[in-house]
């Protein structure tokens, strides 16, 4: 996996891909890439990727790997290693990373805490 995933990322490097015609509600627990075009309420469990993709709509607490942000969420976020947030993202949550990159452009309404590696 590349450290930037919104520039190199395909549908191909993902093992699940929630297709925009689904809802889910409930929780999520993956460990391999997942990417959400659809929507998703409840909470988010994972070891992996997680990329929220331009047209999705998460509402659920988020902890992951990593937590690239394209479309809408709200709620928590937390990642042992980076959250992302582009100029299509918006989030209104709080966020828990050792690494937090937000796009000039972005929408972000919360608090951010840096902490290190072994925190999370």
């Amino acid at each position: 996996m590349t450290d930037v995933y919104n520039d190199f990322m395909e549908e191909a490097d993902f093992d699940t891909i929630l297709s925009p015609d689904i809802e889910f509600t409930g929780t999520l627990h993956f460990e391999k890439p997942f990417l959400i075009r659809g929507k998703v309420s409840g909470e988010i469990n994972s070891t992996g990727l997680l990329v929220i993709d331009e047209n999705a709509v998460v509402n659920a607490n988020i902890h992951a790997l990593r937590v690239l942000i394209r479309g809408i969420v709200k709620g928590d976020v937390t990642a042992i290693e980076k959250v992302e947030v582009t100029i299509t993202g918006k989030l209104t949550g709080n966020v828990i990373s050792p690494e937090i990159f937000m796009e000039t452009g972005c929408f972000f309404n919360g608090r951010c805490t840096m902490v290190g590696k072994n925190a999370v």
